[in-house]
C-alpha cells in the first residue's frame, strides 16, 4: 500500500504543479492531496502540525486565486467590462490558443471589455489590461511558490536520503 501512496503522491503532485499554470487545474489542492497520500504512508514523518501548515497555506492561496484578478482589475481603474472581459479572455485564449491564449487571453479580454465599456479612453483600458496580466503573474507565482513548498515536503517525507540531506543543509 505504501508504494502506491507514494506513486500517487508523486502523480499528484506533478499534476498540481501543471496545474499552477493552467487555471482549470486546482494546483495547489492537487499537491496538497499528493501530500495526503504521502502522509497516509507507513513511514511518513510529517506532524500534525506540519500538514495543518500547509493546508492553511493551500486555502490561503488558493482564496487569494479567486479574488486576486477582480482586486488587481479595480486597483488599475477597471470597470466590471474589464473584470468580465478577463475572464472571457482567459477562457477563450485557453480553449483557443492554449498556454499563450492563457497569458495573454486576460490581457486582451481586459482590454476589450474596457474599450466596449468606454471607447475613448484607451490608456485606461490599457492600464486594467495590465492590471489583469500582472494579477495571472502574481497568482501564478504565489500558487507554484506554494506547490513546490509541498512538493519539497512530499519529496523529503517519500525518500528519505533527500531529508537526511536537506536537514545537513539547513
Amino acid at each position: 500500500m505504501d508504494i502506491l501512496l507514494s506513486i500517487s503522491a508523486i502523480l499528484l503532485v506533478i499534476a498540481g504543479i501543471v496545474g499552477c499554470v493552467v487555471p482549470v487545474i486546482p494546483g495547489p489542492a492537487l499537491c496538497y492531496a499528493g501530500l495526503l497520500c504521502a502522509w497516509g504512508c507507513s513511514f511518513s514523518e510529517l506532524s500534525a502540525a506540519q500538514m495543518c501548515l500547509l493546508a492553511a497555506a493551500t486555502a490561503a492561496v488558493s482564496v487569494a486565486d479567486y479574488l486576486l484578478p477582480g482586486y488587481m482589475a479595480r486597483r488599475f481603474g477597471g470597470s466590471r467590462a474589464g473584470v468580465t472581459g478577463a475572464t472571457v479572455g482567459m477562457i477563450v485564449g485557453m480553449i483557443f490558443f492554449n498556454l499563450p491564449g492563457v497569458v495573454f487571453g486576460p490581457f486582451v479580454g481586459a482590454v476589450a471589455g474596457e474599450l466596449l465599456h468606454d471607447g475613448r479612453d484607451t490608456a485606461r483600458a490599457m492600464r486594467v489590461g495590465f492590471g489583469s496580466f500582472l494579477s495571472f503573474v502574481v497568482g501564478t507565482g504565489v500558487k507554484l511558490a506554494a506547490a513546490l513548498w509541498i512538493a519539497a515536503a512530499v519529496w523529503c517525507d517519500i525518500w528519505p536520503v533527500f531529508r537526511d540531506w536537506t536537514v545537513s543543509l539547513f
